[in-house]
């Protein structure tokens, strides 16, 4: 039976054509029944002679029309009249994102958006065991609206092969399409597609990532000028990196295409909710162009914040905490103490560092809460009893340790001597696991990896393959490029430009060492901020921070860093929210990675996120005086006041003369209304604080001399312009 204008199939009249393909011809139609204008596709005369493909389809048809999903085109009947067998769907006014693309590259914003309703499409489908099986831009249509269809959605799946020149599907690029035993189109194919493996739903995210690469970089992932090549490519070749110059695209979005785009299916994102989930983290809110926020902190108090910032631990906790930032249940909380330096006092850094290298690795577990370095390194040659940090740290397991490294006759070795205690509500405080290390310098990381893996299991922490190889992983295979990276470490609190040259020789000794070129690049781009902003530090800021990724584009640190360089130098807090996504998404939570996150959302604005992102922080690292500050200055711009004096409090409690805590929970009460008890706050400064320092800061810092008593007012008055 020819179909053609005015042709009626059941109650649907044909009015004209759309399009045809291999699956069969494409029709606008009038339904009389509805009163409503409908696409009907006849299908071939192979699918509609075939009794048993016809019942497959029709049951294939039901499934994907009990969808009914957003992005996913409808399908409102099927039927068969006199011998044409057919199917009925929603009429879509619009182009497929095939003619959108021939237009060239879609703006990132956008192609995001597209590709989340792409991936919730898929999600929505693959949860009902419904596989696309050729997923490409001409399958996907865009409405005039901007919303995207999945058209012909499992309709290839259960076909048979059709003839050379009945492609599937809309028109397709000439040479893509190769017909056969082999489903789908050649350009986006994923490789166990090609090999004629079956396919499961990740093959649909394979094709997911060819098209995401192709919305934006303008260009086919595997586009070679053959079919065998292009086979060729898809089994073993990588596509060019979308982040590099001129395609503009974020690190980001790059990343989530090359997981959508791994060889291995069970290396790729295992579910369509999950890339659905990562594009969400990587959608972020436009800060107007020309627009500098404005800065929440006196840049005197923020350049306290280098030392927090610069200290950024070596590895990030793969969960993230609750909301309220306290331990989720059944996770264990541990604190790893300075290590003892039983040598020379010269030595101490290489002690610190073992110490931190061992912190980062159990950071990286899962079912583990580790303390911040910055709560830990004050109890350094402490005279406190584990009882008392563990309940100044609210954490009941402690990693204690000596250190002697020995250096004789041209040869270092090292003695290690680890101990994890618990400490119960009652009882003494008792030895969970205990054992000395002897080795020589060489095998100093598997040391460390081993502290880490012993610790693990004492805590009864199942460790995974991919967990094992994480604490396992050596920074570098160059031992004078570490030592001069752990002396940078020691540094850097003291004397940031001296830090920065012990990193740049670390670097120097060995180019492939990631976490270096990200201490390079934070380290210049805090310079830049802080001190003074010459062009030489950004550029290096920038470079380092690329080096970084490029090195250990599965790790955080380097997009931590590039985050830093888009906030501070580049001032562009867009690319920084990106930024510090990935890092999040790479390892989530980590107190330095929180405290940077919390100061960007206060600058755009986002004070609740902030708010929950410094508790966070403070949870992780309690004896941060910073955080507090920090913390307490967001409470009270939101006009919490009696919440921020609260945490205020905690802070006065571990540094009493600290000038900023004094000034800010005076500020809470001006807010209530309350002078007489600002004054009060200022005038109970403990002896420790100097007279003179502490009204020249309310004076100069925030303009509070109004809150000065007489006699306070009068030594301002005989202060010189040098005070």
């Amino acid at each position: 039976m020819a179909v053609t204008a005015g042709t009626r199939l059941g109650p649907y009249e044909v009015l004209a054509p759309i399009g045809a393909g291999g699956m069969g011809e494409v029709y606008r139609a009038r339904d009389w029944k509805l009163d409503r204008e409908v696409a009907i596709k006849v299908l071939p005369a192979n699918l509609s002679q075939d009794k048993e493909a016809l019942a497959r389809f029709e049951r294939e048809a039901k499934a994907v029309a009990a969808l009914s999903h957003p992005n996913i085109l409808a399908i409102h009947d099927f039927g068969t009249h006199e011998g044409v067998a057919y199917a009925v769907m929603e009429l879509l006014e619009g182009e497929t994102l095939r003619a959108r693309l021939d237009a060239g590259p879609i703006p990132q914003k956008q192609a995001v958006d597209f590709a989340l309703q792409i991936a919730r499409g898929l999600s929505a489908a693959h949860e009902r065991g419904i596989i696309h099986r050729d997923l490409k831009p001409e399958n996907l249509f865009l409405s005039r609206e901007g919303h995207i269809k999945i058209l012909d959605f499992g309709l290839a799946k259960r076909t048979p092969a059709v003839a050379p020149g009945q492609e599937t599907g809309a028109p397709t690029v000439p040479g893509l399409t190769e017909p056969g035993t082999v489903m789908g189109t050649l350009g986006y194919m994923s490789p166990e597609q090609v090999k004629g493996l079956p396919v499961d739903t990740r093959s649909d995210i394979f094709s997911f990532g060819g098209v995401l690469y192709e919305m934006l970089s303008g260009q086919r992932p595997f586009a070679r000028p053959t079919a065998g090549e292009t086979i060729a490519a898809i089994l073993k070749e990588e596509p060019p990196d979308l982040s590099q110059p001129g395609h503009n695209v974020s690190p980001a979005l790059d990343h989530i295409v090359r997981h959508c785009l791994e060889k291995d299916r069970d290396n790729r994102f295992q579910s369509a909710r999950d890339i659905a989930f990562a594009l969400s983290e990587a959608s972020v809110p436009t800060i107007p162009s020309g627009v500098r926020p404005p800065q929440t902190l006196p840049k005197v108090l923020i350049a306290a914040a280098v030392t927090v910032t610069l200290a950024v631990a070596g590895a990030f906790v793969l969960r993230r905490l609750p909301r309220d930032g306290k331990a989720a249940e059944g996770v264990k909380r541990v604190a790893v103490l300075p290590f003892e330096n039983l040598g020379s006092a010269e030595d101490d850094y290489f002690v610190d560092g073992i110490a931190d290298a061992v912190r980062g690795k159990l950071t990286s577990l899962r079912g583990l809460e580790v303390i911040a370095r910055g709560s830990s390194v004050p109890y350094k040659k402490t005279s406190k009893t584990p009882r008392q940090i563990a309940g100044e740290l609210d954490a009941p397991y402690l990693l204690m340790a000596t250190v002697r490294w020995q250096k004789s006759g041209g040869t270092s070795r090292m003695q290690v001597s680890p101990e994890l205690v618990q400490v119960k509500a009652s009882g003494a405080p008792a030895s969970k696991w205990q054992q000395p290390f002897d080795a020589a310098l060489t095998d100093i990381f598997q040391v460390q990896s081993d502290i880490a893996a012993r610790v693990a299991e004492a805590l009864g922490i199942a460790l995974g393959a991919g967990e094992e190889k994480k604490i396992g992983e050596k920074p570098t295979q160059n031992l004078a490029a570490y030592e001069a990276f752990l002396k940078a470490e020691d540094t850097q609190s003291s004397d940031a430009r001296k830090a920065l040259g012990f990193y740049e020789q670390a670097v120097a000794l060995d180019p492939s060492f990631a976490l270096a070129w990200a201490r390079v690049s934070t380290l210049s781009a805090n310079l830049f901020w802080f001190s003074t902003p010459v062009p030489e530090l950004a550029e290096r800021a920038r470079e380092a921070a690329n080096k970084a990724v490029a090195l250990a584009p599965d790790r955080p640190e380097g997009y931590l860093a590039l985050g830093d360089y888009q906030q501070y130098v580049a001032v562009d807090l867009e690319r920084a929210i990106e930024q510090y996504n990935q890092a999040f998404r790479l390892g989530p939570v980590n107190a330095d990675l929180l405290n940077a996150r919390a100061s960007l959302e206060k600058r755009v604005g986002r004070w609740e996120a902030a708010i929950e992102h410094y508790r966070k922080a403070e949870h992780l690292d309690p004896r941060s005086v910073l955080t507090k500050i920090n913390l307490g200055i967001s409470l009270l711009c939101m006009r919490r006041s009696r919440e921020a004096r609260e945490v205020l409090d905690r802070g006065l409690a571990l540094a009493p003369a600290g000038l900023f805590l004094i000034e800010v929970k005076a500020e809470t009460y001006l807010m209530d209304g309350d002078l007489v008890r600002a004054r009060a706050v200022v005038a109970a400064a403990p002896k420790g604080v100097e007279p003179t320092q502490l009204v020249a800061t309310l004076a100069a810092v925030d303009d509070l001399v109004w809150v000065l008593d007489d006699q306070q007012t009068e030594l301002l008055l005989r202060l010189t312009p040098r005070a």
